[in-house]
This record gives C-alpha cells, sequence and structure tokens, in this order.
C-alpha cells in the first residue's frame, strides 16, 4: 500500500487540472500495470485505509492532518484525484460538504461509498431542524463497523490480496474492541459529579453516549462553519459555572481564541492539551492515528476532570 503525498500526487496529474467532462470509466482507462487508487476525504478515513490496504493500492487523503473537514474549500488538484480514482471513500453525513460537491461533479466514474453513513446517525438540532450528526467515530464499535465496510471496499479492487486485507482488519478490529473497552474503563474513574464535557463544537455526542459522558455544552454546533453570538457565549459561560465542570476543552481544528474567553470569564481551567474532534494529529504527534487519537482524547478528559487514567497498552 503507497500513501501519496499531496506534492507527489499533484505532480502525477498536472496535466489533470484543467475542469473538463468526464471522459470514461476511471478503472477501465487505468493501464494494466498501474495500482488502482483510493481517495479518501478524511484523515480518519485515510489512516484506516492505510492500516487495512495492501501494497497494491495506492491511497490518497485530500485533508491533511489538522485540516477541518466542515470549511475546507477544494482546489484544482482535489478535481485531478477525484476524476483519477478507482474507489472515493468518503463520511457523509454532510461532514465535508466542499469536498461532497466536488466529488458529485468530478467523481462520478468511482464508485463511492459514504462510510459514515453506515452508521445510523444521532439526530442534533441546526438551525432549527434536525439533522444527522456527522462525528460518528467518536463511539470505537462504529469505527469497528467502518473498518469492515473499508475492508470489503478495498477487496472489491484488488480480490487476489482478499486474504491479506482480511488480516489486517482482524488486527484492525481487535485493537479497536481493545481500545474500547480501555475507554469505558478509564471514563468511569472519574467521579461521577465531573462526567461533563465542555467543548468548542458539538463533535463529542457519540464518545459521550457510548461511553457515559454528558455533553454539558458547546460554543458551537455541529458544523464550524457557525460563528457564536455574544449571547451565546454569555450562556455557555453560565452553564459552566452552573454545572460547576473543572474544566472545558479546545479542539485541534479550531482557534481556541474564543473557548479560551469562555474560560476565564467562567473562572474554569482550559484543559492543557486540546482535543482531536476533526482529524487526527500530524504525524510523530501524540494523535498521528485514529487510535492513539482517541488515546489522547480520552487520557486529557480523564486527566482534567479529576479520574485516574491507566495507560493503553
Amino acid at each position: 500500500m503507497k500513501i501519496l503525498g499531496r506534492r507527489q500526487f499533484n505532480a502525477l496529474f498536472v496535466g489533470s487540472l484543467v475542469m473538463t467532462g468526464l471522459h470514461g470509466c476511471g478503472q477501465s482507462e487505468r493501464p494494466a500495470n498501474q495500482k488502482p487508487r483510493v481517495v479518501s476525504t478524511s484523515t480518519i478515513l485515510t489512516d484506516l485505509a492505510g492500516a487495512i490496504a495492501t501494497e497494491t493500492i495506492e491511497i490518497l487523503g485530500i485533508l491533511q492532518p489538522g485540516a477541518d473537514p466542515h470549511t475546507y474549500e477544494p482546489v484544482p488538484a482535489d478535481t485531478a484525484a477525484l476524476e483519477k480514482a478507482d474507489l472515493i471513500l468518503y463520511n457523509g453525513y454532510n461532514l465535508e460538504p466542499g469536498l461532497i460537491r466536488l466529488m458529485q461533479a468530478a467523481g462520478a466514474n468511482a464508485k463511492q461509498i459514504a462510510i459514515g453513513e453506515i452508521i445510523p446517525p444521532l439526530q442534533l438540532e441546526k438551525a432549527g431542524q434536525k439533522v444527522p450528526d456527522p462525528h460518528v467515530w467518536g463511539n470505537v464499535q462504529n469505527v469497528v463497523k467502518m473498518a469492515a465496510a473499508i475492508r470489503d471496499a478495498l477487496i472489491s479492487l484488488v480480490p487476489n490480496d482478499r486474504e491479506k486485507m482480511t488480516q489486517n482488519a482482524d488486527r484492525l478490529s481487535a485493537d479497536l474492541n481493545r481500545l474500547d473497552t480501555w475507554i469505558k474503563q478509564q471514563i468511569q474513574t472519574i467521579p461521577e459529579q465531573n462526567r461533563r464535557l465542555v467543548t468548542t463544537h458539538d463533535a463529542f455526542q457519540y464518545y459521550g453516549k457510548a461511553y457515559n459522558l454528558a455533553i454539558a455544552g458547546t460554543l458551537i454546533g455541529i458544523s464550524t462553519e457557525e460563528q457564536p453570538s455574544a449571547q451565546t457565549v454569555q450562556k455557555l459561560v453560565q452553564l459552566i459555572k452552573a454545572t460547576r465542570v473543572p474544566a472545558i476543552f479546545a479542539e485541534t481544528t479550531i482557534n481556541p481564541a474564543l473557548i479560551q474567553t469562555v474560560a476565564q470569564e467562567a473562572g474554569v481551567k482550559l484543559a492543557p492539551n486540546e482535543l482531536y474532534s476533526d482529524s487526527i494529529g500530524a504525524r510523530g504527534s501524540e494523535g498521528e492515528t485514529y487510535i492513539k487519537m482517541m488515546v489522547a482524547n480520552t487520557t486529557t478528559i480523564v486527566e482534567a476532570l479529576g479520574g485516574k487514567l491507566t495507560p493503553f497498552k
């Protein structure tokens, strides 16, 4: 399995950057000696696909670690990537609206799978309407199912590698199940009155429901495109004072300035480490994979809310 960097991929397809009509099926045009190309629209999906795929598949993740899928604006190179793809993996539930619009226009020749949409969604309110919550990976058991769907999609591209990719997926699933058990155990060490989470945006509903952690409040809703009003900020400040949570949390993909202001006005500690919400961390960081991201988040939450952490092995 070969994962291409953005610059490498751009160089390969520099001749394809002009927005033109689609010409036949990408898979049927692929030379016999060229590896199938899988394009993913989130860093989490890129990580999961990379853990399952073999060397016979090329994987390109459009978003770089730390990028916000809610607000990402596609560039011409993304059009080239989607047009050359044999398979497109995307989260769905409108997590990545700009890329979904582009995918529908430019990636019609590739098989497109909304991996996140295999999970029945929680419903949250946005602009007075109920909409699906796209942050399905907050529950690790959801990711076990998503990994199985990715495995099947990759096997359909390279049937001869079924055995190896099944082994890779089984290994990943075992690690995910251990992670799921560990998170449950760690959250239970937090004093019950402290099991309340206040974050920058509403990205932790699946996590809270799965691991018995109440979402006490957020500065903005499910999309980081939203801009909180002064009234919203003050309401959150009052909520924090009323619930007496020991700490609140910033997120890696969002400017922390506003949540820092909330913490100061509420007289509450801002956790020293930010939570990974919509993206894994950069290579070499403590959140560089999905599993490490969830370990880092749980560690930050447990330590800030007064729990007693047992390190994940």
